[in-house]
């Protein structure tokens, strides 16, 4: 990656109430970015992977990004609107997370709004991460090389901007 990861999350209101809220603009279709967001080979390219039939609201996840030992975990589909929003719940250890994202396209740019309830999970442990993850997946749609995409560049170093805001 070139240059150094800015912090880009806010605290907004949504659904379950204060969210984290990220937001990443793309030059990609709707539908083109719907598919990296929903489809499990287009996910295994810059997250993970999930497995089950989302017609039965429930699948299980596995975050392929993380290595090979991280463990399943099961999401229960709230709402899925192809290909504008989705809402899921996931067990992460003994936590429920609530994510959710919505999508827009004007003028040939995708706006994605990623969102994490405030209160699953520290912000300055899930906020860089989630930087992290959003931006594999813009080096995902954009055909560049996930893995120069560096961990080291977000954590601890994001830490310090996400800590006041939880």
């Amino acid at each position: 990656m070139t240059g150094q990861p800015e912090a880009t999350g806010t605290i907004g209101e949504g659904p379950f109430g204060g969210e984290l809220q990220l937001q990443r603009r793309f030059a990609e279709p709707i539908e083109t970015v719907w598919v990296a967001m929903t489809d499990s080979a287009e996910l295994e390219k810059w997250i993970g992977r999930w497995e089950g039939d989302p017609s039965s609201g429930q699948v299980t996840f596995w975050m392929t990004a993380e290595g090979d030992d991280a463990p399943p975990e099961e999401c229960t589909i709230r709402e899925c609107n192809p290909p504008r929003s989705l809402i899921v719940e996931t067990s992460v250890g003994p936590n429920m997370w609530h994510l959710r994202f919505e999508l827009s396209h004007e003028d040939g740019v995708t706006t994605l709004l990623f969102a994490q309830r405030v209160g699953d999970e520290q912000l300055s442990s899930v906020g860089p991460g989630w930087e992290y993850y959003l931006d594999r997946l813009a080096a995902a749609l954009g055909g560049r090389d996930v893995t120069a995409v560096d961990w080291d560049d977000y954590y601890p170093r994001l830490c310090e901007f996400y800590e006041p805001l939880s």
